[in-house]
């Protein structure tokens, strides 16, 4: 017996993995929607397109931080309204939703973990509008509704902090990178099998709605995470200059502390994501980024 899940923005960095890892599965019968064939803040569009759909996953987002500290009116749209469009057609279906938040929901001032359940308090626009989407599904989606927050995602399939490095690598014998932002680097794939994971456990009644945490285990900084692509993909860690983030002002503030907790994992009887390294070490090793790494290492700074 098959199920028809339906992917929203299957255009973006986490949306291809998703496609892909439910493409895989025999039982799946997948829709993928981008935003060109898909406007979440069209209620109509929503409501026809969740129609005959079990699970749906909302990788649909405003993604730009600054631009929405510029635009938080637009960005809302998007992350709250759009979501909302979303929750109530799930609602009406009667269809799971897992939809991916962030981090920036938090205030970023912890200093041990965040716990699922913990106080929200974002800094920044972008964070107040995820906050929007996430208080719409815990709303009108009480028992098949799941948040599913994540952070310094990385991929194949967009602009992203870990191809960013490899390419400045070519080009730069130094790189300057922040030092004071603590948080879990995560690799798309590995995120896409755990949203997989988590819709199957939900569509046996296994894993109860509400928050989980889609983040790597540990912790490391930027400058760290740069290091370690630097290690892994044969440069010298050393090339990497720590710097605080005062070097790099930008319109929207960043959370200095985004460590989340994976408690819920646990109690819905499923393993959390790896550790950061270890996601980082297989994400290199993928075709998406050997030429990145190839291209570093023949530059003449190196």
């Amino acid at each position: 017996m098959t199920t028809s899940w339906l992917v929203t923005g299957a255009g973006g960095l986490l949306g291809h993995d998703m496609v892909a890892e439910l493409a895989a599965d025999p039982a799946a019968e997948v829709t993928a929607l981008d935003r060109e064939r898909l406007d979440i803040t069209d209620p109509a569009a929503v409501r026809a397109a969740v129609a005959g759909h079990r699970v749906v996953v909302n990788c649909a987002a405003w993604t730009d931080v600054d631009g929405a500290e510029r635009a938080e009116q637009a960005a809302t749209a998007v992350n709250g309204t759009g979501v909302r469009h979303l929750a109530h057609a799930c609602a009406d279906n009667g269809a799971i939703l897992l939809h991916i938040s962030t981090d920036y929901v938090l205030p970023g001032n912890a200093r041990r973990p965040y716990p699922e359940d913990a106080s929200t308090g974002p800094v920044n626009a972008y964070g107040r509008s995820k906050l929007v989407g996430e208080r719409a599904v815990a709303e009108l989606l009480p028992h098949t509704g799941y948040i599913v927050r994540t952070a310094w995602l990385y991929g194949a399939h967009g602009p992203n902090f870990v191809a960013t490095v490899l390419e400045l690598a070519a080009r730069r014998e130094t790189l300057d990178v922040v030092a004071d932002q603590h948080g879990q680097p995560t690799w798309s794939r590995a995120l896409a099998r755990q949203l997989a994971a988590l819709g199957r456990a939900a569509l046996t009644g296994r894993a109860p709605a509400g928050v989980y945490h889609g983040t790597a285990a540990g912790r490391t900084t930027w400058c760290g995470l740069a290091r370690e692509v630097f290690r892994l993909g044969g440069l010298d860690p050393e090339r990497i200059r720590p710097v605080g983030s005062d070097r790099f002002p930008r319109p929207a503030p960043r959370p200095a502390f985004g460590v989340l907790g994976h408690g819920n994992w646990q109690r819905a009887g499923l393993v959390s994501l790896p550790p950061w390294e270890e996601q980082l070490a297989g994400a290199l090793r993928t075709p998406a980024f050997a030429p990145l790494i190839d291209v570093a290492r023949r530059a003449p700074c190196c």
